[in-house]
């Protein structure tokens, strides 16, 4: 049995993850920015930069999900900030007390796919280099605030994320609501690729690494076979038993989402060769297997 502290443990992915590790057997720590209302919160505050070491007294990995979410509010200079910050403060707080800890703590710290920027066709691997764009920007800084657990030696893991599928909530919530009314159709050509990973397959593979701390460094987090934006939506459309026909225009997706759209038209052809060759063994590897599970 292990002890992990989780940050973001309230939003779509540690929400499960926290599940997944009770189910296991591990004793978990949710560390919390209001008052605590159980014995397994700790309360915290990520804007202050500073979390106590004594936090991770007896503590073996944490993993950091904290941040606010990208496709949550239209992208304002303010909102922008506190995406940026919200990542920034909370990495900062987590690797200075990994750092000070008295006792060796595994690090898996929340990252995106955003950092390869929109690259088109071209296969992204974890040596491929940052990206151009806001999103890019963000997980390079992001990364960079765990430089404090990196230069005290010890174990980090920065997961990249990708479009996670799952059934309530999260980026396919949209997709979801359209396809059921026969409306999932491309987004914009359809022809960007969309490095899709299923909610089961992302906790496991957060399992996974905080199980193999000889991995370090970029991980990927994308099913083994990219797939374009339309074929997601086909996928899903026969799962329903809709059609996934109509399209929705660049210029109305930009007028209705604003300059997130950028990143939903986007393409990342996203390799995972990292997670591969640790031994991850995929729950959904196929896209139509994903997309099954995702309507239920």
């Amino acid at each position: 049995m292990a002890r992990i502290a989780v940050t973001g443990s309230s939003g779509l992915i540690g929400t499960a993850l926290v599940a997944a590790l009770r189910e296991r057997g591990d004793e978990v720590l949710r560390l919390v920015r209001r008052a605590p209302s159980a014995a397994d919160e700790v309360r915290w505050d990520p804007a202050s930069r500073h979390l106590d070491p004594a936090v991770l007294d007896g503590v073996d990995g944490v993993v950091n999900l904290a941040g606010a979410g990208v496709g949550d509010k239209r992208w304002t200079p303010s909102y922008k900030r506190e995406i940026l910050a919200s990542r920034t403060d909370a990495t900062t707080a987590v690797a200075l007390a990994v750092a000070a800890a008295d006792h060796p703590v595994r690090l898996v710290s929340g990252s995106a796919v955003g950092f390869y920027g929109d690259r088109g066709d071209e296969e992204l691997t974890e040596a491929s280099p940052a990206g151009t764009g806001f999103l890019a920007d963000v997980v390079h800084a992001w990364e960079a605030a765990a430089r404090p657990a990196v230069d005290a030696g010890a174990s980090v893991a920065f997961v990249r994320t990708g479009i996670v599928m799952a059934r309530d909530g999260g980026a396919m919530a949209p997709l979801l609501r359209l396809a059921r009314l026969g409306l999932g159709g491309p987004l914009g050509r359809g022809r960007q690729f969309w490095p899709w990973i299923t909610l089961p397959d992302e906790v496991g593979a957060l399992l996974h690494l905080l199980d193999h701390p000889e991995v370090t460094g970029p991980v990927n987090l994308a099913a083994p076979a990219p797939a374009r934006q339309k074929d997601v939506a086909a996928a899903v459309g026969r799962a329903l038993g809709r059609p996934a026909l109509l399209p929705a225009p660049s210029p109305a997706l930009r007028l209705v989402v604003g300059e997130f759209a950028g990143e939903i038209l986007g393409s990342q052809r996203i390799v995972g060769h990292v997670l591969h060759d640790s031994g991850y063994p995929f729950v959904h590897a196929d896209l139509d297997a994903a997309a099954r599970w995702v309507v239920g």
